[in-house]
């Protein structure tokens, strides 16, 4: 496609409180107009429900942003937990509805998985908590971890994921997700563009990432996040290049949850590098 297409500040990677974020997506959409955002889309995990509040609110129709339909699906990859976000989703697709409800059962025997092992291991009524903290979205390890903090067990949120919930803790539960391929074939069917999620965070070797790339593309993935929040530009480059060894789209979202994470501030991000093609060139 011609670069001479209107500029575009994107971010296409946040969630809301329909997930495991702190603002309503009003609240997202109207800091991303502050940010001088072009076009956005609210990424919550394995749920699309944000975009229902939205379309309550016919005002946001005038907003300066445009609002990119997406969704961050769960899956598993050689007994890996990969994050894959779809955009540009058609919400009234009903495979997209049957996938969204198998998400959340998913994710619904995994919250009581984790709060049996956080039971065992001495801790009271943490589902309940979650349960709470989650406000009716999909309910995430961060919503435990809160629970743990308010509750007194543990200091923070380091501690929490550091003793219990993170990588190889009692509470990191995979759940029954799907496979990549399935996840892509959600996607997909409902008209959009499959994208790796964050590549640089799954603590994989760039032999692995490869791999990874290579299996995403052959089951229908179609590009990556070259950038994700506040990352170094080494990391950048080397996506960037694999993004154009795999002929894959290039995506750009902060994965904000809430304010004052300079990690992940949603729309201050980078450019993309000049050898990407932009995912928004999928639907211009």
């Amino acid at each position: 496609m011609s670069e001479s297409k209107a500029f575009v500040k994107a971010d296409f990677h946040m969630h809301s409180l329909h997930s495991d974020g702190s603002l309503s997506p009003l609240a997202l959409i109207d800091l991303a107009c502050e940010r001088d955002v072009t076009q956005m889309a609210i990424t919550d995990h394995d749920t699309v429900s944000a975009y229902a509040e939205v379309a309550k609110c016919p005002e946001m129709a005038n907003t300066s942003v445009q609002l990119i339909t997406g969704c961050e699906f769960s899956c598993l990859w050689s007994g890996r937990n990969i994050h894959v976000v779809g955009l540009n989703l058609d919400l009234q697709n009903p495979g997209l509805s049957d996938a969204m409800a198998i998400q959340a059962k998913a994710r619904t025997e995994r919250a009581q998985t984790i709060a049996d092992i956080l039971s065992r291991n001495g801790f009271e009524n943490t589902l309940e908590g979650a349960q709470a903290n989650a406000a009716g979205g999909t309910i995430g390890r961060p919503h435990f971890a809160k629970y743990l903090i308010d509750a007194g067990y543990v200091k923070n949120m380091k501690q929490a994921f550091k003793q219990y919930l993170g990588a190889g803790k009692p509470g990191d539960v995979k759940a029954n997700w799907p496979g990549l391929a399935l996840a892509c074939q959600w996607i997909r069917r409902a008209g959009g563009v499959p994208l790796l999620a964050h590549p640089m965070k799954y603590g994989l070797t760039l032999t692995k990432l490869r791999k990874l790339c290579d299996e995403f593309k052959a089951v229908g993935g179609q590009g990556l996040e070259v950038i994700s929040g506040a990352q170094d530009s080494v990391k950048t480059d080397t996506l960037a290049a694999l993004a154009k060894d795999f002929a894959f789209l290039a995506s750009t979202g902060s994965d904000f949850h809430q304010p004052g994470q300079p990690w992940a501030e949603l729309g201050k991000l980078p450019a993309l590098p000049v050898s990407c093609t932009p995912v928004w060139h999928s639907w211009q």
